[in-house]
């Protein structure tokens, strides 16, 4: 019971504690500021701390466990806040004309995949993507090239956008993707003529203002989300963030085909 009690005044504690200088507060209207100053006495403040003091030198765990609660509750609010955005961005994220898109065109599940061709994660993901493609015959994946790894994952990114205007961008991908991670001017031109592209087409689709366009939009997307690297996938309501075993998206798989 004491433990409880003392669980649940570390958490009021905490809601009514004053914000630390340098951390910004959400915004609160007069009302709910005025609740929150009132809600103790410095008195009963006092006999708050008291209280906690005596239960942590009698069961530090308490105060593990309280953050460990803290934080699930925050992991579940960002979770909700997640599903809400790719709710809203559904049809950007798996219905954008002219998305590259590889596995089954018309599979019942859709995994996005947010990758930078450079990028050491997404390229150890690439077998696991394979096996799950493999694997599951009816899931269709779509590609949002955003490279964030400087100006050569720039060039690789408008050099795939521009290879699907010759229909060689899935070809194009698993050549660079398997290949050295530096992209420069000669081995893309090695890349491109290896899959049987027009190279001289090709750079001209690179400098087009369209390709930047669909970067620049790809950005925005995973801006939106909070994709704060890659590799990141969407799959259904989940946003999975990282390189990830493949039993974890083939559970998001099956989620999805719940839904």
């Amino acid at each position: 019971m004491i433990r409880i009690l003392a669980m649940l005044l570390l958490a009021a504690f905490v809601a009514t504690a004053p914000v630390r200088p340098g951390h910004a507060a959400p915004a609160q209207s007069t009302a709910t500021q005025g609740a929150a100053a009132g809600s103790f006495t410095a008195q009963q403040r006092q006999e708050i701390v008291d209280i906690l003091r005596a239960a942590l030198k009698a069961d530090p765990s308490i105060l593990r466990d309280a953050i460990e609660t803290l934080q699930a509750d925050e992991g579940s609010r960002q979770e909700a806040a997640a599903q809400a955005a790719i709710s809203s961005m559904a049809d950007a994220l798996t219905r954008t004309p002219g998305d590259p898109v590889a596995g089954n065109p018309a599979g019942d599940v859709t995994v996005v995949e947010f990758f930078d061709v450079r990028c050491p994660y997404c390229r150890r993901m690439q077998p696991v993507m394979a096996e799950l493609l493999r694997k599951d015959r009816n899931i269709r994946v779509v590609y949002k090239d955003i490279p964030i790894l400087g100006p050569a994952s720039v060039m690789g990114a408008k050099a795939l956008l521009a290879a699907q205007r010759q229909g060689g961008y899935l070809k194009l991908f698993e050549v660079l993707m398997s290949g050295p991670p530096n992209v420069d001017q000669d081995s893309l031109r090695a890349a491109a003529i290896r899959v049987g592209l027009d190279w001289d087409r090709l750079q001209r689709d690179m400098a087009d203002p369209a390709i930047q366009a669909r970067i620049d939009a790809n950005l925005q997307l995973a801006h939106a989300l909070q994709i704060q690297g890659t590799p990141a996938y969407v799959i259904g309501g989940r946003l999975l963030p990282g390189a990830v075993e493949l039993a974890e998206l083939q559970d998001a798989v099956a989620l999805a085909r719940k839904r």
